[in-house]
């Protein structure tokens, strides 16, 4: 039995491309949201240090 991607047209193989992109995006936009969280706790325990 054949894959269907074997049989997939131009539209189908832009589909696909921009699936990956958006994909690619959502990754880096994740890892970006993970170091601003970082940054936020770090500056928050400073901010806590410095009230006590």
């Amino acid at each position: 039995m054949s894959n269907t991607r074997d049989f997939a047209s131009p539209i189908d193989a832009a589909d696909e491309e921009l699936i990956d992109t958006l994909i690619a995006i959502s990754v880096v936009a994740k890892r970006l949201a993970g170091k601003l969280r970082q940054s936020n706790d770090k500056q928050n325990e400073k901010e806590e240090q410095r009230h006590e």
